[in-house]
């Protein structure tokens, strides 16, 4: 007798335009992915961003206080940061590439 096994796999079936689905496969292709495994994984990340967004973070009192206390520390700058900061973007005069 013959036993049938769970699926595990549910297929999710979508009408696109033409234009969507050629850029989907266009962005596969960069990615050397098929066009099922690429939007899978475009909605897998887009469903964890939405979750991750909406999660609940539950602390103590002495925890959230702490939290607020290395908030209001002033950011200490860094040196990196500030000078690209500083620097002429490629569209301003007085731009420099550097190699």
């Amino acid at each position: 007798m013959a036993v049938n096994a769970e699926r595990r796999e549910h297929p999710i079936s979508m009408r696109l335009p033409e234009a969507d689905i050629a850029m989907i496969d266009r962005a596969a292709g960069l990615r050397n992915r098929s066009r099922t495994d690429f939007v899978r994984e475009a909605a897998v990340r887009a469903a964890e961003d939405v979750l991750m967004e909406n999660r609940l973070i539950r602390m103590s009192a002495e925890g959230f206080a702490e939290f607020l206390t290395v908030l209001s520390v002033p950011a200490a700058p860094v040196p990196e940061m500030v000078d690209i900061a500083k620097r002429p973007a490629p569209w301003e005069p007085g731009y420099v590439a550097k190699a």
